[in-house]
């Protein structure tokens, strides 16, 4: 589907097949000498044939086609280079720029280390990073030239209009959202989303993942903002929406409390085991292995904000870390 959300700006929906995310909301922006798409999809055959069709059907020409990013994950940065014009340019945050850097060359972005520390068993780790709809066999490049790392306030000029990069870290350590202020227009990436809640996990090298998340929420409102378009799904009401993810992780936070007062010396693993997921279990009852990477990592974080807030205490004992109130 395709939808013309102003003179030469379009949102095109891309199937996410396998994910429970559904779409990913792409942007084509239509310029003079060229044109630009916001994210991209997953690296697979379904995704590319998807959004090359919608592509096709606004006259794009391939060789005019610059990419921005608003974040690193997967479904945001997988298609990259298949729809990258020859000279053209990716625009991504400096910070989210790097950790990609690291990634593609495989230098200390992991987080492997800490889950076999918190609770994943070695067969449950080796399930997790093998199962995923972003899994795939296809090529991946990184052309380190082909990237432009912008800083908080960076300007793109599409030609359709001139996007201003807001840094709100948390979802990754440079998630990124794009503003156009003359249009109160607002591209929230998946900084807000507004039929289901952003991930937060922890992130290797950054120590309260979901403190920075949320003082990049109250920092958002400080936008005047009258239309939200976000990296998934439907737009919404942006200030109220806000609101009620502040509020979700307020309550997230007191519900690990109450799980940790209730039962002293739980590992991470078997604390996400016993939060409230809407995530359909399979038919012994436990948790897809992608689904279960996320509900551990949103917990880690949680937890890392508990224990610098001096709420819940962090036990190094063996073979796992384990957590009980002060």
């Amino acid at each position: 589907m395709i939808y013309e959300i102003d003179r030469n700006i379009y949102r095109i929906e891309v199937p996410l097949a396998g994910s429970p995310l559904g779409i990913l909301n792409a942007y084509y922006f239509r310029g003079g000498e060229e044109d630009f798409l916001m994210d991209t999809g997953f690296n697979t055959a379904a995704c590319e044939a998807s959004l090359r069709k919608s592509l096709a059907s606004l006259g794009y020409r391939p060789e005019r086609l610059n990419i921005i990013n608003t974040h690193l994950h997967a479904d945001h940065t997988g298609l990259n280079h298949w729809f990258l014009g020859k000279g053209r340019k990716i625009y991504i945050s400096e910070t989210d720029h790097q950790r990609l850097l690291m990634h593609y060359k495989n230098a200390g972005f992991k987080r492997g280390d800490r889950d076999q520390r918190e609770g994943a068993s070695p067969d449950l780790f080796e399930n997790m990073i093998n199962f995923g709809p972003e899994k795939s066999r296809r090529r991946m490049e990184f052309d380190e030239e082909s990237f432009v790392g912008l800083e908080d306030g960076g300007a793109i000029d599409t030609g359709a209009c001139t996007l201003r990069l807001v840094l709100v870290p948390g979802h990754t350590p440079g998630n990124a959202m794009y503003y156009i202020p003359e249009k109160k227009v607002m591209f929230t990436g998946d900084h807000v989303l507004f039929d289901i809640t952003p991930n937060i996990t922890f992130w290797p090298g950054v120590e309260n993942s979901l403190q920075d998340y949320l003082s990049s929420l109250e920092y958002s409102k400080r936008f005047e903002v009258e239309l939200a378009l976000p990296g998934h799904r439907k737009p919404g009401d942006y200030r109220a929406r806000i609101d009620r993810i502040l509020l979700h992780h307020e309550h997230r936070l007191a519900e690990i409390v109450g799980i940790v007062g209730n039962e002293p010396g739980l590992n991470a693993y078997e604390i996400a085991r016993r939060m409230r997921w809407r995530i359909h279990l399979d038919e012994n009852g436990n948790f897809p292995p992608a689904q279960m990477w996320f509900a551990a990592g949103e917990c880690m974080s949680h937890l890392d904000k508990l224990v610098i807030d001096g709420k819940v205490q962090r036990v190094d004992s063996k073979p796992y870390i384990t957590y009980r109130l002060p």
